[in-house]
């Protein structure tokens, strides 16, 4: 992997004349895009909670009711990268507007479903234009925070938002579907993305074009193609067998596509996809660590909800306030790390502890039982998940985008977000035939009754949960591995017409 002679490092002693220079002004930009980064990711979680909800009012079947959660899953996925080279290319600014806009549009549509055909077509707009929306943010922050004084105080603020957006999400998807109504989970987002662009048509600077854009066609639709298969094999696989025609010709068929995508892509004059952006040690590692956070985070939010709903009893709210130790754990680590730990051992380390801590917390909750207590049974593992993932968070997406040119900030960024999205998909599909097989062998091997049942779908919540910290522990061997430990370069600033 190259870590030397890489056209995107800024170049040093370049003036900051003409880009973002007011302090103040910064800082309610970082407001702007985080406001825009927990709509985009509480919505991962909000609507799980009101899908019973939304099924009886409109009438569909259980068989059907995956499609409201794959249809966002298939379209984000998929057109992430084409979403963040578009933000490059015509502007960050322009594409996060369109998102907003589009994303509130899409939201008061499926709000206002009167079918689930409806539904599931303003999830999949929902889905393309959080493509544009989530990388053109995570971008604006990268160059407008280019300042090494600021960049890790920020990317730790904003970090906070996205880990505890998808428990937060749980939360208020209880709470408006218990409170008004499941058609609010999709109307809320109106409130979000109505602040955010208010902010952003006063507070963002206009780019100055310097050069007319391009698009890789073939490399679009190629690794368009290939996210899109491999998202929908493993949806399908949640939903049929790991041994599925479909499935396995799915995920057979991305791989495939991957590879051309890659050909491509080093032979292209102007890739989607610059290959130069994943070769470099430091930024490789930091896209693989967001994948493998992507894989465990997946099997905490998912079987650890089915756990408290299921087996021990809390309602919807209930349940989303006991992931709130763990939401002040993410924010903790994800604004102290950058600047206490990072500076002082490196993002190796940052990143390794990071991983071990989360899936120390895993392991505790391993033991969970049917009369485990919150207090001492899941409130400590829950502490421990969010400090370790804010820590590993933060430092993955600085080192990301470490040593980025401007040009290239939003295809950086999506491919973060694609990292997270593709991992949480072969999560669930794995973590659910894991859940499934530990209870099934549960209940075969004991006498049947109430108790039994109860305690299989235990079993199977606490095999994932194994698994989960495997996974942790895996990822902390790669970090080790991989990324070197050195200073993060920031991103280039971005060039703005001056007023």
């Amino acid at each position: 992997m190259s870590t030397t002679s890489d056209r995107q490092a800024p170049a040093s002693g370049k003036s900051d004349s003409g880009r973002r220079s007011s302090h103040t002004m910064r800082w309610w930009v970082l407001v702007v895009l985080g406001t825009a980064q927990l709509m985009v990711t509480l919505d991962a979680t909000v609507v799980n909670i009101a899908l019973p909800a939304a099924q009886h009012d409109l009438g569909f079947s259980d068989g059907s009711r995956q499609w409201v959660i794959t249809g966002y899953a298939l379209a984000f996925g998929s057109l992430l990268l084409l979403g963040g080279r578009l933000g490059d290319l015509f502007g960050r600014r322009t594409t996060f507007v369109t998102g907003l806009v589009g994303f509130a549009g899409a939201s008061v549509v499926g709000g206002a479903a009167s079918s689930f055909e409806v539904l599931v077509g303003a999830r999949v707009a929902q889905g393309l234009f959080a493509a544009l929306l989530a990388p053109a943010a995570l971008s604006l922050l990268s160059v407008t925070f280019a300042q090494p004084s600021e960049r890790p105080k920020a990317f730790g603020i904003f970090s906070a938002l996205s880990g505890a957006g998808a428990a937060v999400g749980l939360l208020l998807g209880g709470m408006l579907t218990e409170w008004t109504s499941w058609r609010w989970v999709m109307y809320v987002n109106v409130v979000f993305a109505g602040v955010a662009l208010l902010g952003a048509l006063l507070l963002l600077a206009k780019p100055a074009v310097t050069e007319r854009p391009r698009i890789d066609i073939p490399g679009t639709i190629t690794v368009s193609a290939a996210l899109f298969a491999i998202v929908h094999g493993f949806a399908h696989v949640e939903s049929t067998s790991w041994t599925d025609p479909v499935s396995l010709g799915s995920l057979a068929g991305g791989v495939v596509l991957l590879a051309v995508f890659v050909w491509l892509e080093s032979r292209v004059a102007h890739p989607l996809l610059p290959l130069r952006l994943v070769l470099d040690r430091t930024r490789g590692g930091a896209f693989l660590a967001v994948f493998v956070l992507g894989m465990g985070m997946f099997s905490i939010f998912l079987f650890l909800t089915y756990y408290l709903e299921a087996s021990i009893g809390y309602s919807p709210i209930e349940a989303g306030l006991s992931f709130l130790p763990m939401v002040a754990g993410i924010v903790a680590s994800s604004t102290t790390a950058p600047s206490l730990l990072l500076p002082r051992v490196g993002p190796k380390i940052v990143i390794t502890a990071g991983f071990l801590v989360s899936a120390s917390g895993m392991a505790l909750l391993t033991r969970l039982t049917l009369d485990s207590t919150y207090v001492a049974h899941i409130m400590p593992g829950m502490i421990l998940l969010g400090l370790g993932i804010g820590a590993v968070m933060t430092t993955a997406f600085q080192g990301a985008t470490s040593g980025v040119h401007h040009e290239d900030t939003g295809v950086a960024s999506a491919l973060i977000n694609t990292s997270q999205q593709v991992g949480g998909s072969i999560s669930t599909a794995l973590l659910t035939t894991v859940a499934s097989s530990a209870t099934t062998d549960y209940l075969s091997s004991h006498k049947p009754g109430a108790l039994t049942v109860a305690q299989a779908g235990v079993e199977g919540y606490t095999a994932t949960l194994t698994w989960g910290a495997g996974i942790f522990v895996i990822g902390a061997a790669l970090a080790a591995l991989l990324i070197p430990n050195r200073a993060l370069a920031p991103s280039e600033g971005e060039p703005v017409i001056a007023h």
